[in-house]
This record gives C-alpha cells, sequence and structure tokens, in this order.
C-alpha cells in the first residue's frame, strides 16, 4: 500500500499537519511527505529544531508530574497532536492513577491515532475539535463526561498558540479557558518567540505562508500576557530546554553551545485560591 492509500479520509494529503510535522521531528512514521518537505526546510534553516521539538515534549512530561504531584486530576491537552509516550495521561497516573485526560486536535490522523491509543484507557478520551473554538469544547459530551471545571484542572497548551494567527485571538481562547477554570488550575503553554534568529523567522514565514502551520512569532510581553490571571511559577517563561522545578530529579541543560536558532519559551501558570 502506498502512502497515499494509507491516508484516512479527510486528509489533504498536499496540506502539511502541524502534528504531523511535529511527528517527524520526533522521528516518528505517522507523517506524509509534505509534512516531510516543510520539516526539511525547518531543519536545514534551524538544524537544532529536532532537539528543541524533544525538550518540549519533555517540558509537556515535566509539567504534567509537577501538576498530578499538586493534586491536579483532571487535565485537558489542546493540540495534542499525534500520541507520543509518554503522553499526558501515562505521566499524570504514575502518581495517581484516577487522573483523568482529554485529548482535543483538529488533525483526522491525530484523531485514528488516539482512537486505537484510548480504546482501552477508561476516563481518558479523544476528541476532533479545533481549539480555537473553546465553547464547542466545552459542549463535547465527553468533556462535560470527564471534566469538573469546579475543581482544579491542567490545560496545556504546549505548541499551538504560535499556530493561532492575531486574527484569530489567541488571547481571547486562553481568556474562555481561564473563565472556567477552578482555583488551583494551571495554564501549560510553550511559544516561539520573537527573539529568535532572523533569517530563520523570515524564510520559515516563506515556507508557510497561507498554511495551516504558519507561525507566528511573538514578543515576550505578548506571550506573558497569556498568563494574566495565573501566577507564573518555577522559573517563569524560559527557554523550553531550560524549565524545570527544583524538585526535579534530573536537570535541564543548554541544547547547545548558544541559543537556538527558533527560540521555543515555555512556562507554567497557577490560578491563585
Amino acid at each position: 500500500m502506498t502512502e497515499l492509500e494509507r491516508v484516512p479520509p479527510g486528509v489533504d494529503p498536499t496540506v502539511p499537519s502541524s502534528a504531523r510535522v511535529y511527528d517527524y521531528l520526533l522521528g516518528g512514521k505517522d507523517n506524509l511527505a509534505v509534512d516531510r518537505a516543510v520539516a526539511d526546510k525547518l531543519l536545514a534553516l534551524a538544524p537544532d529544531t529536532r532537539l528543541v521539538a524533544r525538550a518540549s515534549r519533555a517540558f509537556l512530561a515535566r509539567a504534567v508530574h509537577h501538576m498530578a504531584q499538586r493534586g491536579v486530576r483532571q487535565f485537558i491537552d489542546l493540540g495534542t497532536g499525534i500520541p507520543t509516550s509518554p503522553s499526558v495521561h501515562e505521566v499524570a497516573r504514575r502518581t495517581n492513577p484516577a487522573c483523568r485526560v482529554v485529548y482535543v486536535d483538529y488533525d483526522p490522523v491525530v484523531r485514528l491515532h488516539a482512537e486505537v491509543l484510548l480504546a482501552s484507557a477508561p476516563g481518558v478520551a479523544g476528541i476532533l475539535a479545533d481549539a480555537r473554538d473553546p465553547d464547542a469544547i466545552f459542549a463535547d459530551p465527553h468533556v462535560s463526561g470527564l471534566i469538573d471545571f469546579e475543581q482544579p484542572v491542567g490545560v496545556l497548551m504546549v505548541g499551538l498558540l504560535h499556530f493561532v494567527l492575531d486574527g484569530e485571538d489567541p488571547h481571547g481562547i486562553v481568556k474562555r479557558f481561564r473563565e472556567r477554570m477552578a482555583p488551583g488550575s494551571h495554564l501549560v503553554l510553550t511559544h516561539a518567540m520573537d527573539e529568535s534568529h532572523p533569517e530563520a523567522k523570515r524564510q520559515l514565514g516563506v515556507a508557510t505562508a497561507g498554511s495551516p502551520i504558519q507561525s507566528v512569532f511573538r514578543t515576550r510581553e505578548q506571550v506573558l500576557g497569556f498568563f494574566d490571571g495565573f501566577e507564573l511559577i518555577g522559573p517563569g517563561l524560559v527557554p523550553v530546554q531550560d524549565w524545570r522545578m527544583p524538585e526535579d530529579e534530573v536537570p535541564a541543560v543548554p541544547l547547545l553551545d548558544g541559543p537556538p536558532h527558533v527560540l521555543i519559551d515555555a512556562g507554567v501558570g497557577r490560578m491563585a485560591g
């Protein structure tokens, strides 16, 4: 069977997907030629991107572990991407097997993989939805059945918001979730930073313009604005490879001698109360 014959219904094999590009960067096999072409262009511009992708995945695991250790028992992972182990529910359930997780993505390939992975995982669900429509997510029966917004919830936006253009109101998206979150809830996010290498930003913009993976590089002030209503914990907003809590057993280390070409910052905010 050829690659095109394996493409599930609803997937346009000529349009790249951020989930599948990320899968390729992590060494996965659930990607198409169009995704690999974009990723290879990115790697040509910024050879350290594969390392940054792995650091982002490690950050997600550290953040989920931190939240679970502090009593968070339910999580919403927005723009989850193709499942990669350890996934959010695997990390959270090491602390408490009762943790509940909803994975959200608008890519049919992600949904297909989630259905297979989660078929035997009660208390975990994957839904096909767009993070840019929070109300539709709140109304989904899987979300209302698993997530109690009267209790603390961990909302993860890892590798998501830099794909939300300014006209799509990224701050408004975060605000809608914040309005539903109870005290003790956490917001976890990573974002591509405006301080990235100028030529890498320019060429990446040209390569992805008009596609679903067109990225927005935002300033530190803009990214910090996503945390309005939350208290930044740990080291604050820092390069993703440097984010760690004091109790983390494995220290974070620089990926390279200098900063990555595409700088991705990470932060975790906690809602006081």
